[in-house]
């Protein structure tokens, strides 16, 4: 099909003020035919309590990327969307459903669907912000079915840190904290560069490999009914996007 008679879906994506890695890691993904929009919402740490506050914005951001007519909104956010506890992306997609009308989905939301889909049972969460993120995030997959057995916290608060981290940071995280007992590895957080090294590490370890960034956009994708794999990031992508 022509990119002149293909049909043309917008994508609007939800993300905190100080990200700055989630929108060039979405354009690398973006196939053709689909185009991002943005809102941002004020978050300047990953903490306890800014992962709360940052959705008080949630329906003022919503209603920005409704003025642009998306057909789909993603919060992909793995902290604030799992923050407390178990069915509360879920709170949070009706919410934005609500609001817009549009079908929607969380960074949480979506990782559970793919970690059913790939039937993994045991993963390894890794993630670049603290301990005490990294308690209630791995809280969260526990109380979704899933088992922890592996997981890890860089230790950074600060997102804008967090966003100078090279990829190369999250492939030797992946690397260092495999274990034969694993079925998955988790590279939780939408700030953090991953998607490029992707591909490397499933081959190194032959198992399937989720990023914040990667795992919510194949959910908006999905409710998209996009139909075409997308090579270059991961199994997720270029084997589970059709069906």
């Amino acid at each position: 099909m022509s990119s002149k008679n293909m049909k043309q879906f917008r994508i609007g994506s939800l993300i905190p003020s100080s990200n700055t890695t989630q929108e060039s890691e979405f354009l690398q993904v973006l196939p053709p035919g689909v185009s991002l929009h943005t809102a941002r919402m004020t978050l300047t740490h990953v903490q306890k309590d800014t992962t709360i506050k940052i959705v008080e914005a949630l329906d003022d951001a919503v209603q920005s990327l409704m003025d642009a007519d998306v057909d789909v909104i993603l919060l992909g956010l793995t902290a604030p969307s799992s923050r407390l506890g178990i069915g509360y992306d879920l709170e949070l997609k009706k919410r934005i459903e609500d609001k817009s009308g549009k079908p929607a989905t969380t960074a949480a939301t979506a990782s559970i669907q793919a970690l059913k889909m790939l039937n993994a049972k045991r993963i390894s969460f890794l993630a670049p912000w603290t301990d005490e993120i990294n308690e209630f995030s791995v809280a969260f997959i526990e109380n979704n079915g899933f088992e922890v057995p592996v997981h890890k916290a860089l230790g950074y608060p600060k997102n804008l840190d967090i966003g100078r981290l090279d990829s190369s940071t999250a492939y030797k995280m992946a690397i260092e904290n495999d274990r034969s007992d694993i079925d998955a590895i988790m590279l939780a957080c939408g700030n953090w560069l991953c998607i490029d090294v992707v591909d490397q590490i499933e081959k190194e370890l032959g198992k399937p490999v989720i990023t914040t960034n990667q795992v919510s956009f194949w959910g908006a994708l999905k409710l998209l009914k996009y139909d075409q794999k997308i090579e270059g990031f991961g199994s997720l992508l270029s084997k589970h996007l059709i069906g």
